[in-house]
């Protein structure tokens, strides 16, 4: 079996080829899903250290596709998907608890 590949686009410029995944998905009670019904996102980061959003569709006629983006974003995704393990995953962890406000208990 192989494992698809998708384009990495920066300013409209194919720069990478990155391998189709969707650990930023969370579970609606029904599917896993990022932004809609059949619509996931994924994340990964190329060696030379820029992350990648993927973007995956189920629909027909969409195509799956991924951009670059910064390290604050990748950061808002993994909380978003509150899928925290990323954080350490990728070195975020330190950032992610400088940008996150304390609660005032």
């Amino acid at each position: 079996m192989t494992t698809a590949r998708v384009n990495v686009y920066e300013d409209e410029q194919i720069i990478a080829r990155v391998k189709y995944n969707n650990n930023l998905d969370v579970w609606n009670g029904s599917n896993f899903q990022s932004g809609g019904v059949g619509h996931h996102l994924g994340l990964t980061q190329l060696k030379d250290g820029r992350f990648v959003l993927i973007h995956g569709s189920d629909w027909q006629g969409d195509f799956d596709w991924a951009e670059i983006i910064t390290k604050e974003r990748a950061i808002q995704e993994i909380l978003q998907a509150e899928n925290v393990d990323l954080l350490d995953k990728y070195g975020l962890r330190k950032k992610a608890d400088e940008i996150l406000i304390e609660e005032n208990d």
